[in-house]
């Protein structure tokens, strides 16, 4: 049963906006921290949003001020705004959750999504 379940997501021209979805079949906030990653072909995984059960949202220098992680109790959604999409924001973006502080830390996840494409054109 998947427990992570994404939306959103497809093609832009530079400056545009997407929002993806991600919706668990459990209550959010039963986790210790949700992520949004992306993956590129040839790059390394990049986080680029970690939103803590108590509220702290931490965002990579690479789309501070562009993207706005946000998430939904009552709807068990997280959401991941991007604003001013570049070029260099094209991947396959995934949500992710992890029970533990530790696993958190470490950067080990319970739940992965399966994923949505972003692709921006310049």
């Amino acid at each position: 049963q998947v427990q992570l379940v994404e939306s959103g997501g497809g093609s832009v021209q530079a400056g545009g906006s997407l929002r993806l979805s991600c919706t668990s079949r459990e209550h959010i906030m039963n986790f210790y921290c949700m992520d949004w990653f992306r993956q590129a072909p040839g790059k390394e995984r990049e986080e680029v949003a970690r939103l803590y059960a108590g509220g702290t949202t931490n965002y990579a220098d690479s789309v501070k001020g562009r993207f706005t992680a946000s998430k939904d109790a009552d709807k068990d959604t997280l959401y991941l705004q991007m604003d001013s999409l570049q070029p260099d924001d094209t991947a396959m973006y995934y949500c992710a959750a992890t029970y533990q502080r530790a696993r958190c830390l470490s950067g080990q996840y319970n739940y992965l999504g399966q994923g949505a494409q972003v692709n921006v054109s310049s």
